[in-house]
């Protein structure tokens, strides 16, 4: 019996079916071993990208075969569903962000479902449902409980044309994206979560993570930036002022010949009012506003600066050096302040040159090469310290730490640990997000809204122009209400939450998703937590994981988890790509999911993006690969319907008669062991694929031998459709039915290996003449070397090959070859 394969008849089909049954619907089973995958849930765009698809296929096959290997799966999807695009639709198209979301969500769900991912849909949760932000602003009031959130003011991107807060994504060349004017810095009061809390905790939390990628852990300490060292403080010349300043080179004192201030320092305005410097000094405070901390900490960045007029002392040699202030030092790292030792420094030496600043080395290099005097770069390493008084002579690290002691003394050093890591801003002047349940009182200042009370809802009755304040202010019902705690006439935060917020949780609400009365039940998530594998892209390797393990130890202080750390393992999947770039419009490379599931279907689609990589490698998009993949499901379809009548009559039976059966039953057992590890522990899709055509190869082979055993062969195509089905679950609940088995293939148990199998009996060698492959012969496959000689010349046609001529050597290696050398 031969029948087409028409994959848009059987996907149609079998996703009915799967709907149908609910038969990816997870219930918690307490007593069976859980597994817990997922992906990191998406963005409704409206529309799926291959990225999307091999994120998604990653996740899936993971989970149809830890299903088959016995586990309880927990496989669930959702929509991080706040944000920027939504609003921008409103602005532009007069679009309710609400339906505009809804409608993509729908979209994106229909998208997902034909792609035969074995989702749990009735966990699905979307995160601007009130049935979710409710439970996001009950976190935000337990952590203002906790004392995690305070609230201050913080320059923000601000559009003077559109009157409005831009997000860094919308300031493109430091300008607004809507209408092209120059972004300038403004000061609003905003909502911070103290993450910097946290610091040492998430630092120390990434030696716990040996099943993420090193890479990943790199990033997020880096961001995290620990570093010890000394602040130290520092008169300022014919002042009462001091600064403050944080080095980690204590060391190198004597060498600083000049202090630079962030631009955005308390005491610079108060330095230069009134001055010769004020308006030179106030021009280049503006024009620092249009860059972003990016752009201001770029080691290629050309320096720039101002003198201020004003000086501070050497603590250690009472040198009176120039102040001045410069984009490259932050308000945000340290005190905003740095001694500039540009003989020490890269940066500070850059700056030095361009501004003709003294250069003084006080650390010796033991390469005699380096001439520390005629310096053409700093000298950054340790060495022996010179021009440094009392300290000469000493090496950096000890003299470091004497002149702390010293400076310690004189009450103006403390040893102090640092971090580049800053609190969370998580205000958005925004309206599709989750408001803050803040209440302003007159009489009782900030105040959380009262928990009965949540979720605190998004106002219908608002405006959207794209200017002036948050479209919430636009609102005349949200914003007057009463006091929580008096009952006086108070006002609500009109500001959003930061969308980060919502997808720092998402992985909890997912193991009780539809629970009304609690944020989840920790039955529930003690079963299911923690996340047994997380997929998604390197993209989200610091913020988003490092917010999602901040709120993690949150609720373990609290006491709702137990554990301090969300996700066990971690796969960041590559980009897809297309003749080396990144699939872009403006290209015009792009391949969409629904042209290839269009056109080869969606099991070719899933194999292809499979077979094409390694996960974590950038797959680079190949139409002739799409082609060969389809060719090889076709290839499988007809094997199977090729022999289906004949099958009817027949019971699978493993038994092996002949050699040949031996040898498929080899190929198969070592497959189904290959395949199984290359899922379960190594993620390597592309070899478990190869694998599987390796096997179909010799099932096509087998099929021609003359002692073809039927019964052997349907038990091996059975067991060829269950290992290939996490990889192609249409076609091959088609061929499983078509092999007259009633329930689901996705029901089935991972096939069991037959160690014995494993075991060949003979090995096939093959047979040189000097160095030529001129016959192969099977052999015991513990036959020595002596075996070996003597199998080969007994060998009819090598003794043919040979004769007449004089055997100077006979070189076996058992389980390979015999080369045989003649003259």
């Amino acid at each position: 019996m031969q029948r087409e394969y028409s994959f848009k008849d059987i996907e149609k089909k079998w996703q009915e079916e799967w709907e149908k049954s609910q038969i990816y619907k997870t219930d918690e089973i307490y007593d069976k071993e859980k597994y817990y995958v997922l992906c990191m849930f998406p963005y409704p765009s409206g529309k799926l990208h291959m990225g999307h698809v091999r994120n998604y296929a990653i996740g899936d096959v993971v989970a149809r075969y830890k299903r088959m290997k016995g586990f309880n799966v927990l496989h669930p999807m959702g929509y991080d569903a706040f944000g920027l695009p939504a609003e921008n639709a409103a602005i532009k198209h007069g679009l309710e962000p609400a339906d505009w979301t809804y409608s993509n969500m729908a979209e994106m769900t229909e998208q997902i479902k034909k792609l035969g991912m074995s989702y749990d849909w009735d966990r699905q949760l979307a995160t601007c449902t009130p049935e979710y932000y409710k439970w996001m602003q009950w976190i935000f009031i337990q952590f203002y409980n906790r004392g995690l959130v305070y609230k201050k003011e913080n320059p923000v991107n601000w559009c003077p044309s559109c009157q409005t807060v831009l997000a860094n994504e919308q300031v493109v060349d430091g300008e607004c994206e809507r209408c092209g004017t120059v972004v300038t810095k403004k000061d609003l009061s905003q909502w911070y979560f103290r993450i910097t809390d946290y610091a040492d905790r998430l630092l120390d939390g990434l030696d716990n993570l040996p099943n993420w990628p090193n890479k990943v852990k790199v990033m997020q300490k880096n961001w995290i930036g620990r570093s010890e060292g000394t602040t130290i403080i520092f008169d300022v010349f014919d002042s009462d002022e001091k600064i403050d300043v944080f080095t980690t080179r204590a060391d190198t004192v004597f060498g600083a010949t000049c202090m630079v201030l962030a631009p955005e320092h308390a005491l610079v305005k108060k330095f230069v009012a009134g001055t010769e410097y004020d308006d030179e000094v106030n021009k280049y405070i503006e024009e620092v506003k249009h860059l972003t901390d990016i752009e201001r900490s770029s080691t290629a960045k050309e320096k720039t600066g101002v003198f201020i007029g004003k000086y501070c002392i050497n603590p250690l040699n009472g040198k009176k050096i120039p102040i001045f202030i410069s984009d490259y030092v932050l308000l945000g790292y340290g005190s905003g302040a740095i001694m500039v030792v540009p003989a020490h420094d890269q940066r500070d030496f850059e700056f030095a040159k361009k501004f003709d600043l003294e250069i003084i080395p006080v650390v010796e290099p033991s390469d005699e090469s380096i001439d520390i005097n005629n310096l053409t770069e700093a000298f950054v390493a340790e060495g022996k310290m010179i021009n440094s008084g009392e300290f000469d002579g000493l090496y950096s690290g000890e003299a470091l730490d004497k002149i702390v002691a010293k400076l310690a003394e004189k009450n103006i050093a403390e040893k102090t640990v640092n971090y580049k890591l800053r609190d969370w801003l998580i205000s958005r002047q925004r309206y599709w997000g989750t408001p803050i349940p803040m209440i302003y009182c007159e009489h009782c200042g900030w105040v959380p809204e009262k928990e009965e009370n949540l979720p605190v809802l998004l106002p219908e009755d608002v405006e959207f122009t794209g200017k002036g304040k948050s479209p919430i202010a636009s609102s005349k019902t949200f914003a007057d209400t009463v006091c929580p705690k008096c009952g006086q006439p108070a006002t609500r935060e009109i500001d959003t939450m930061d969308t980060f917020l919502d997808s720092s949780w998402y992985f909890l609400r997912f193991c009780d998703a539809n629970n009304a009365d609690k944020i989840f039940d920790t039955k529930k998530t003690d079963y299911w937590m923690n996340v047994d594998q997380y997929i998604g892209g390197v993209e989200h390797a610091i913020l988003h994981l490092l917010y999602a393990r901040f709120f993690q130890m949150v609720f373990y202080d609290m006491g709702l988890v137990k554990t301090t750390e969300p996700f066990e393992n971690l796969l960041t999947q590559g980009m897809v790509i297309k003749d080396g770039r990144k699939m872009s419009k403006s290209i015009g490379n792009v391949v969409t999911p629904a042209e290839i599931c269009g056109k080869y279907g969606t099991d070719t689609a899933r194999l292809f993006i499979l077979f094409a990589a390694p996960p974590e490698k950038e797959l680079d998009w190949s139409d002739s690969g799409v082609e060969g993949s389809h060719r090889f499901i076709n290839r499988v379809y007809k094997m199977v319907f090729e022999n289906v009548e004949e099958f009817k009559d027949i019971v699978a039976d493993e038994t092996p008669i002949s050699k040949e059966d031996k040898e498929l039953l080899f190929i198969l057992n070592s497959t189904v062991k290959k395949v199984g590890e290359d899922i379960g522990d190594r993620f390597n899709f592309n070899t478990a694929i190869s694998m599987i055509m390796e096997l179909v190869n010799a099932m096509y082979k087998y099929k021609e031998s003359e002692n073809f055993n039927a019964k052997l062969f349907r038990a091996v195509i059975e067991k060829l459709v269950v290992i290939l089905s996490p990889f192609t679950p249409f076609v091959c609940e088609e061929m499983w039915e078509a092999l007259g088995k009633k329930e689901s293939v996705t029901l089935e148990s991972w096939p069991v290996i037959d160690e014995k199998a494993l075991v060949r009996d003979t090995i096939e060698i093959v047979i040189q003449i000097n160095g030529k492959v001129k016959e192969k012969i099977d052999v015991p496959t513990k036959a020595t070397k002596q075996d070996l000689e003597t199998a080969a010349l007994e060998n009819q046609k090598i003794s043919a090959l040979i004769y007449g001529k004089t055997i100077v050597k006979v070189i076996a290696v058992p389980g390979r070859l015999v080369n045989i050398v003649v003259k």
